[in-house]
């Protein structure tokens, strides 16, 4: 394995771990504060760092948005997406929620083939059935202690969190990193902000080093993600994502004395290994088609 990719997965497990901490945060707001609210004071914690790092690099030119349309769409998901998570951690564990949320990649595939018209084979259709039958098995009421509710919430904001993958993957034709991340948190602010604002708790003043904590965690974490990204293919850093699960275990267990039913276990087994196969299954065609492509007399 390259020095390049092994620095890809590298940043891939600190990113994960920043978001974690950065959700254990959002879950100790949820307890006081409505998830309108908490949403608005995600974006809004990370956008100072956001534009102390565009003033050093001087790359204010990057911001200036392309396709508008598809930034106001992505800022609605935004705003669907952290309101139906924060309401989760409110009523659930980090690993529940979690549990449940990594259902998203099986609906970004499944989104793909109407919204970008991408082919998914039966093989990848069967993964998605299977990691669906995980997310029905966590959610039967009978000896889980999930809220209802609350997964409800996680399933809602992973359908969110895969329609702004996929508008995302689509301003990468037009628009920059640095201005799809910016409006995507100022849009978020402004929306969670201007819905929030009727029922406006005011921040306790225990909080506001916390609120400091959750832009700086949500900064280093975009910073690491992006840097992944950067060094690696998706295929070989995306399957770290899963280690949140190890992470949020430790933060409940720590902080909220709670670990996951035995329930949630296996049906988070059937999600997490639905999405790995996505994952390799992707891989694999990716390379078929190269070795196509790269056949002697292949059409280029």
């Amino acid at each position: 394995m390259t020095d390049q990719r092994l620095r890809g997965i590298g940043a891939m497990l600190f990113a994960v771990a920043f978001f974690a901490g950065m959700d254990a945060v959002l879950k100790l707001f949820a307890a006081s504060y409505p998830p309108l609210q908490v949403a608005a004071l995600r974006g809004a914690a990370s956008l100072p760092y956001l534009l102390l790092l565009f003033a050093y690099t001087g790359s204010w030119r990057k911001l200036r948005p392309v396709r508008w349309g598809l930034h106001l769409g992505r800022g609605v998901l935004a705003l669907i997406m952290l309101s139906g998570f924060i309401y989760a951690v409110s009523q659930l564990s980090l690993a529940d929620a979690y549990a449940i949320f990594f259902v998203a990649p099986l609906f970004v595939t499944a989104l793909s083939v109407p919204m970008l018209g991408e082919h998914v084979g039966w093989r990848r259709w069967l993964a998605i059935g299977v990691g669906l039958l995980g997310v029905l098995w966590m959610l039967q009421p009978d000896t889980s202690r999930l809220s209802l509710l609350g997964a409800v919430g996680a399933l809602i904001s992973a359908g969110a969190y895969a329609g702004s993958a996929i508008t995302a993957r689509m301003l990468t034709r037009t628009d920059s990193t640095a201005s799809m991340v910016f409006w995507f948190l100022v849009l978020l602010t402004v929306f969670a902000g201007l819905l929030a604002w009727p029922d406006w708790v005011p921040l306790q003043r225990e909080h506001w080093l916390w609120l400091a904590l959750l832009g700086l965690l949500g900064a280093f974490g975009q910073h690491f993600i992006t840097e992944a990204f950067r060094c690696a293919p998706a295929s070989v850093v995306a399957p770290f994502e899963y280690t949140a699960l190890l992470w949020a275990v430790g933060l409940d267990w720590l902080f909220w004395s709670a670990l996951p039913s035995a329930r949630v276990w296996t049906g988070g087994a059937l999600v997490i290994a639905s999405g790995l196969y996505l994952i390799w299954r992707e891989r694999a065609l990716h390379i078929e088609l190269a070795a196509a492509i790269e056949a002697p007399g292949s059409p280029r």
